[in-house]
């Protein structure tokens, strides 16, 4: 069911590649709510993924751009306001890689040439991101960017690896930046850490299946899904949560207040 909660809004969805990805459906919903929207990912990503599926369903642009390189970035800020004749309301970061990981690196032995690489992809970049698009003055008052993250920015979770280091310091640069670009233009930033879902990205750490499968026990809800997930976001895009900002809000279930479940104990004893 939509409710036009975004009618009007335009926006910029980073980091769409498959049906499996939550930014695909954060996509989907933020079109069904009314929201124009442009697509974004990096030239490889392109070549590999099935966006081209999604922009014709979405009647949405898709505009390249590798997330580590500022031309790029200002390349797709200057092609998307002159698509859309102005700034956008609403961002979706939804970027995350490891080299580490998917080479099978352990923590303790990580490569630093890797670590410097997923660094800049999967943090990095959204300060990059908002700091071009506070000199191009990209996104409109009262407007709001999400970047996904994950429980294990807080807490440990063996074999994810530099991806945890990643998403702290994610989560820190959206509460910092937060502080400048409500300032300056009422521009909210908050985090969205999700249950583990099975997406292309996940898929890639080892016991990955096991983190899902103890989230499920753990959280009184259970796992939250990817179309959950993009319900949420079209909330925190929409003009009711307009005074949330600096945020990392835990979209998981329960499973971050969670101590022990009953379902634990029990495994736990046999």
């Amino acid at each position: 069911m939509a409710y036009n909660l975004l009618k009007g809004k335009k926006g910029i969805i980073f980091g769409a590649l498959n049906e499996q990805s939550i930014a695909w459906k954060v996509a989907q919903r933020a079109v069904q709510e009314g929201a124009e929207i442009v697509l974004t990912n990096s030239p490889l990503a392109l070549r590999m993924g099935e966006l081209n599926n999604l922009a014709a369903e979405c009647n949405a642009p898709v505009i390249a751009a590798d997330v580590t390189s500022n031309e790029d970035i200002t390349n797709l800020f200057t092609k998307t306001m002159e698509h859309f004749g102005g700034g956008v309301d609403f961002i979706l970061h939804s970027i995350g890689m490891s080299i580490n990981v998917r080479k099978g690196i352990s923590y303790t032995e990580n490569n630093y040439d890797f670590t410097h690489k997923g660094l800049d992809i999967s943090a990095l970049s959204l300060h990059r991101v908002l700091q071009t698009a506070m000199k191009m003055d990209a996104i409109n008052e009262w407007g709001s960017v999400l970047a996904l993250t994950y429980i294990a920015a807080q807490r440990v979770f063996p074999n994810y690896n530099d991806m945890a280091d990643n998403k702290a310091y994610l989560e820190s640069i959206a509460r910092n930046f937060g502080y400048y670009y409500g300032v300056q233009k009422k521009v909210r930033i908050n985090t969205v850490s999700q249950s583990p879902t099975r997406t292309t990205a996940g898929a890639g750490v080892k016991g990955f299946d096991g983190f899902i499968s103890y989230a499920e026990k753990m959280s009184p809800l259970g796992n939250a899904t990817a179309d959950d997930c993009a319900d949420y976001c079209v909330s925190l895009f929409s003009d009711l949560t307009k005074m949330v900002t600096m945020q990392n809000l835990f979209h998981d279930g329960g499973f971050s207040f969670s101590g022990v479940s009953q379902a634990v104990i029990e495994q736990m004893e046999k």
